[in-house]
């Protein structure tokens, strides 16, 4: 006998019939939202479900919003997944740096505590250098935490502790990557001038955001 093909049941599915619902999560034809609340707390057909999309894990049920293996797999999908996570796991160091591996922008699921987690951010900005926004106020103060952001993304540098932004180190490695970075460094290197030259040096345009004494000086 021919195993059972969707096509065969999908006109009379029964959401309550857990082989049914894994063969429709398996053939990619039904999500985890049209099962049972039974099934959408069975782990056997949330693993399946969060294994295709790890967005699935919206459907799941709440206690297993708060499995980690459950939680792992939906992010192994998608790190964004961990939105739909329990509190208790996005406080969780390995289930976040797993997420921030993933998609860095995920940090802003994470808890406060790990938002303030040297290891999570310097992870998060590895992948995405943006994603510094989200990072605790004292990690964008963290000459390391910053110019490992700026270094791909010089625009990063506005996310940066005032204090940084007048770091010399830290504007340099900024405009190294795109000129108008400038743009977000402190009144004291938009006004020197071999800061400014080496961002219109990268991008011409840069001198805009100069000081009103090297803009004139130098003929904007």
């Amino acid at each position: 006998m021919l195993p059972m093909s969707i096509s065969d049941i999908e006109e009379n599915i029964d959401w309550d019939d857990k082989c049914h619902i894994l063969l429709a999560i398996k053939e990619d034809r039904y999500d985890l939202f049209y099962a049972s609340e039974r099934l959408r707390d069975d782990k056997d057909v949330v693993l399946l479900a969060v294994n295709g999309c790890g967005y699935e894990l919206c459907y799941a049920s709440e206690r297993l919003r708060d499995d980690k293996d459950v939680v792992l797999e939906a992010i192994k999908n998608n790190g964004n997944a961990l939105c739909y996570a329990s509190d208790k796991l996005r406080d969780d160091k390995d289930v976040v740096l797993l997420a921030v591996k993933e998609y860095g922008n995920a940090i802003k699921y994470a808890s406060e505590r790990l938002r303030d987690d040297k290891d999570v951010v310097l992870e998060t900005v590895k992948n995405n250098q943006g994603a510094l926004s989200y990072a605790s106020e004292r990690l964008r103060d963290d000459k390391d935490v910053v110019l490992l952001a700026v270094n791909g993304f010089g625009y990063a540098l506005c996310y940066a502790s005032e204090r940084l932004r007048d770091d010399k180190d830290v504007v340099l490695e900024a405009i190294k990557d795109v000129g108008y970075a400038i743009k977000y460094a402190s009144d004291r290197f938009r006004d020197d001038k071999d800061v400014v030259l080496l961002a219109i040096k990268k991008d011409g345009g840069a001198l805009s955001y100069a000081s009103k004494r090297l803009r004139d000086e130098l003929g904007w």
